[in-house]
């Protein structure tokens, strides 16, 4: 079974940082992308950045200000979240996109969501 845990939201003023951290477990043949969505109050859920073996995407409204990044041996991936506004204040998630085993399709983990709160 895999598994994702976020870990990393809080508080912070408005201009401050954050980092993210995400990390999976479980058994993969395949890892195809790693990303992190954000639902704000009142909005559907949206990407925010995505990475994949050779390339990242990025939201228009972060990009400049948040980075993603892989790290480590195992499907891990950080965001960090400089020059944060108060319409960054969502509940972030973590998503991967892998394959447990050849004979299975590739499918989305989610994790259960990091409340990021900027306000002063």
């Amino acid at each position: 079974q895999v598994h994702v845990v976020e870990s990393g939201g809080g508080l912070v003023q408005p201009g401050g940082s954050l980092r993210l951290s995400c990390a999976a477990s479980g058994t993969f043949v395949l890892i195809n992308t790693m990303g992190w969505y954000r639902q704000r109050p009142g909005n559907q859920r949206e990407l925010v950045a995505e990475v994949t073996s050779g390339s990242t995407t990025y939201a228009g409204s972060v990009k400049g200000r948040f980075t993603i990044s892989r790290t480590g041996a195992t499907p891990a991936v950080d965001l960090q979240m400089n020059q944060l506004t108060p319409e960054d204040t969502a509940v972030y998630y973590c998503k991967l996109n892998s394959r447990s085993s050849w004979r299975e399709p590739l499918s989305d983990i989610w994790g259960q969501g990091t409340q990021v709160t900027v306000s002063s």
